[in-house]
């Protein structure tokens, strides 16, 4: 290429210099020269691109994506994850008294805290040496901010003990509620509900690289002031290392924990965004129904509620696991349509589940048709309920 760059340059200080007299042949020369000058350096900046976009293809292909990606987002999170003193949480739930514990999860014991800004905080804390990995682990997960996702403030590691320091959701899981009888959600919440929580999973699927929850659960799904969903402990997991995946004959009991979890990862502990599908399946037969999904089956008590709707044949069955406390706030056709998505999350082959972002549009749909309908049989005029209403007894 540089040859043919100074032939051309060569042709055309000649054509120049032939085509002008004595007197002008000095300023014809500079007038070449100066067009060679332009032409040298097109070609070293072609050149230069070329080289650096060669280098860039090169590093991109021989690093792994996940890591290199990950690696990005903890350098620009530096800034936002909070490292907190252990005087300062202390100081915040009361030296973590009894009357600040609000519950016990994979990760240990969750206190609720004051801090002297004034914000609340769920704060998670177990045994755990200083490490650099955790550091860095919060750090990702504390980049990652979304509407429908629990936002991770901060974290301590002091005295062997580390603390994951949340955003306090006030309304408590949507499990605190469903299980409690006399509690009553109408179904279009329970819609809108489960519309936030994948939303927040889509996200987390959509992350690059993308994050898998790995323990999503009705527990799990918080819902805030204005009844939000705000899907809690993505990512927390990766905290707890391999060993703590419950493996089938692995262990005593068969637990909620347990029943969210994919065949693939009873069987090989492998997790994927499918397996998070799987998971809201089981998510969306507890919102229907009303019940645990580990719990027996209306026709036998040797099959859970999950093991059941997977092997249902004829749909009418399903009005004997439908929440009773709905009443007559939905309609059969959108509970069915529910039922059929249900059964596609809960399919045993994960190549056959949809996607999150499906499972969005699917529930959008279905919640738009259910409004739409329940409007058009004389449902009357639409009153605006606070969140904190939502949940209240029937008696």
């Amino acid at each position: 290429m540089v040859d043919k760059v100074w032939s051309i340059a060569e042709k055309l200080f000649c054509l120049q210099m032939s085509a002008v007299p004595p007197a002008a042949a000095i300023g014809g020369a500079v007038g070449a020269l100066a067009l060679i000058a332009l032409l040298f350096f097109l070609l070293w900046f072609c050149i230069f691109r070329r080289k650096n976009a060669s280098r860039t293809s090169e590093s991109t292909d021989s690093s792994d994506p996940s890591t290199q990606g990950r690696s990005v987002a903890i350098d620009l999170s530096m800034r936002e994850a909070r490292s907190f003193k252990m005087e300062e949480l202390a100081q915040a739930t009361k030296s973590f008294t009894n009357k600040s514990l609000i519950g016990t999860g994979k990760f240990g014991d969750v206190h609720k805290g004051l801090l002297q800004d004034g914000v609340l905080v769920a704060i998670k804390k177990r045994p755990g040496l200083p490490s650099q990995e955790f550091v860095n682990e919060v750090r990702y997960l504390s980049s990652i901010n979304h509407r429908n996702l629990v936002t991770l403030l901060g974290y301590c590691q002091e005295n062997n003990t580390q603390f994951l320091v949340y955003e306090y959701v006030p309304n408590g899981s949507v499990s605190s509620h469903l299980y409690v009888p006399g509690n009553r959600l109408e179904f279009r919440n329970r819609l809108a509900i489960s519309i936030g929580a994948a939303k927040g999973l889509a996200h987390l699927h959509s992350l690059s690289p993308r994050l898998i929850h790995k323990d999503f659960k009705t527990a799990n799904v918080l819902v805030d002031e204005n009844f939000i969903a705000r899907v809690a402990d993505a990512g927390v997991r990766n905290f707890l290392g391999r060993d703590d995946v419950v493996v089938a004959g692995t262990s005593s009991r068969l637990d909620a924990d347990h029943i969210f979890l994919s065949p693939e990862v009873q069987e090989f502990g492998r997790f994927s965004e499918k397996s998070d599908v799987y998971a809201f399946g089981v998510f969306l037969l507890e919102l229907v129904s009303g019940r645990e999904a580990s719990e027996p089956s209306p026709s036998s008590s040797t099959q859970t509620l999950v093991e059941w709707m997977q092997n249902i044949r004829d749909y009418t069955d399903i009005p004997a696991m439908i929440d009773e406390r709905l009443g007559g706030t939905y309609t059969a056709e959108g509970v069915e349509e529910v039922i059929t998505l249900t059964l596609r999350c809960l399919n045993v082959s994960s190549e056959k589940r949809p996607t999150m972002s499906y499972v969005v549009t699917e529930l959008e749909r279905i919640l738009d048709k259910e409004v739409s309908l329940t409007t058009v049989m004389g449902e009357g005029t639409p009153t605006v309920t606070l969140g904190s209403q939502l949940f209240k007894s029937s008696n």
